[in-house]
Parts: structure tokens; sequence; C-alpha cells
């Protein structure tokens, strides 16, 4: 089933529905599911990171916020020195696959 496009969500709940022999609306409801699980995880309030097994793990860096600097070397234009901007407080979110995934490709 290689094509030039990724699977379209429809496409992704048919060939689960296929797979697994459950319904399209049972399949939308675990991934619906999944989704949420994952907010909870990765909120302020869960631990940061989700493991799918065997897939990929789903974690959360909080980076904390950087002061404007001035008199910083531009690394451009040697010899010049230029201003850095603050930059607020941020969530990054990382995913890394795990040994499963790794040996798909």
């Amino acid at each position: 089933m290689a094509s030039d496009k990724p699977l379209s969500k429809t496409e992704v709940l048919n060939a689960l529905a296929e797979g697994t022999g459950l319904t399209k609306k049972q399949v939308s409801s675990v991934l619906d599911e999944l989704t949420s699980l994952i907010a909870t995880n990765i909120g302020d309030d869960g631990p940061g990171v989700f493991n799918v097994p065997g897939l990929m793990k789903v974690l959360v860096q909080r980076k904390p916020a950087a002061p404007a600097r001035t008199g910083v070397p531009n690394p451009f234009r040697p010899g010049e020195l230029m201003d850095v901007a603050a930059k607020p407080a941020r969530n990054v979110i990382k995913v890394r696959p795990l040994k499963g995934l790794k040996s798909m490709v």
C-alpha cells in the first residue's frame, strides 16, 4: 500500500477497522481516548511523559524564560554586536522513537 501521500484520518480509521474487526465508530472512540490519555499525561498535572508501547515516547520539555541580552557577537557578521530579544517560558513537545518504530524503517 505504498503511496506518495500520507493516509488521511478516514483512511487510517478504515484500515484499523479492517485489521481489527472493529467498527469505524469503535476505532474512532479508541483514538479519541488515546488522545485524551496523552493530553492528561503530558499536561501540567501529569508526569510529562507518555509511552505508546514499542512505538514512541511523547515527552514535554519545559523551557524556562530567557532574558534579553545586549552586546552579543553576531554569528553572521564577525566583529559586529547585536541585541537578542527575551523569550517567554514555553513547553516543547518531543516524540522519540522506540526500538519497534526504528526497526520498521
